[in-house]
């Protein structure tokens, strides 16, 4: 019998006392923790409309942080919201206040970009006068031990949008449909939902790309209806790289509930082992896939980082 009740998710921590007292980056000022706050006219809080971006710091880098500023300005744009800084100015922001708070490594941030506080509680956009509201909450974050046992997933009816409904490239705010996936799951005893697409096959989970390993393959879904995620794309490029078979494609629960390997992608946790899907056991606890893809991913963003830290100095000689 599977125990469905660690009540754990794919952002799960370790606790660290310092991020009682850090500093967070609220419209160009470091303010404590406890006094971070927009106004209630802003319209993130209204609407939920903003993006926001997620990444860690390794080595004093933000690493694949190109990735990162294509996928925020690239949905910004295709919202009308202009951020009003320049990338430079954005890593300059993170790097100040990763700084303030003593981080070199083992931090997550996340970044967020609203169209700004309004002038009524409205939904209209040209309600919002003041330009974006931008902030940086910046933690110290090791992600928790105990995910090492793997996530538990559970299929929900809480389904992936078509793209002209609310595409779920957006990195937006608006993450209703997530939340009530999340629910879902959890209600049915889970630790995160297993999302379909709207024919069926599966997608994602409410908070993290999914793949399966069958036969030595790598599965994962065709990307039409799920997250933009940076990690998800690595992932698929390392595989070609390395000559592990790889397909993006439509695949039933059927056939991820027979998989013999599972994992999760997303840039807080890389990959993240899957115990079960619907009470059902995915493989026999042993992922040579995966734990290949884990070590390969590992040697990436060390690399990356080593690259991007090379190019900031030569760019400042």
């Amino acid at each position: 019998m599977i125990d469905l009740t660690s009540g754990q998710t794919t952002h799960d921590s370790e606790h660290d006392p310092r991020n009682d007292h850090i500093l967070i980056h609220v419209n160009g000022r470091l303010v404590p923790k406890d006094q971070a706050v927009v106004s209630v006219y802003d319209s993130g809080f209204l609407l939920g409309d903003g993006m926001w971006e997620g990444m860690r710091l390794y080595n004093g880098e933000w690493a694949f942080f190109d990735a990162h500023m294509d996928r925020l300005f690239g949905s910004c744009k295709a919202v009308d919201l202009d951020i009003g800084k320049t990338r430079e100015e954005i890593r300059a922001l993170l790097d100040e206040t990763a700084a303030a708070n003593g981080m070199t490594g083992d931090a997550h941030c996340r970044l967020m970009v609203t169209r700004g506080r309004k002038a009524k509680p409205f939904q209209h956009p040209s309600l919002s006068r003041w330009g974006p509201t931008i902030v940086a909450i910046v933690e110290h974050s090791v992600p928790a031990t105990g995910l090492s046992r793997g996530i538990h997933l559970a299929s929900v009816p809480q389904v992936r949008g078509l793209p002209h409904a609310q595409d779920p490239k957006f990195n937006s705010h608006s993450k209703l449909n997530c939340v009530i996936a999340c629910l879902q799951a959890e209600a049915a005893g889970a630790d995160e939902g297993l999302m379909l697409d709207p024919n069926g096959f599966v997608n994602t989970t409410n908070a993290c790309n999914f793949f399966i390993v069958r036969r030595g393959e790598v599965w994962t879904s065709t990307g039409d209806y799920c997250m933009n995620g940076v990690t998800r794309a690595n992932v698929i490029a390392l595989c070609r790289e390395e000559g592990i078979p790889i397909f993006q494609k439509n695949f039933s629960l059927y056939e991820a509930y027979s998989a013999d390997e599972a994992f999760l992608t997303g840039t807080f946790g890389a990959q993240t082992r899957v115990a079960s899907i619907d009470g059902k056991t995915i493989g026999s606890g042993d992922s040579p896939v995966t734990a290949r893809i884990r070590a390969l991913y590992k040697d990436l963003v060390q690399r990356t980082v080593s690259a991007q830290k090379t190019a900031r100095q030569r760019g400042s000689l």
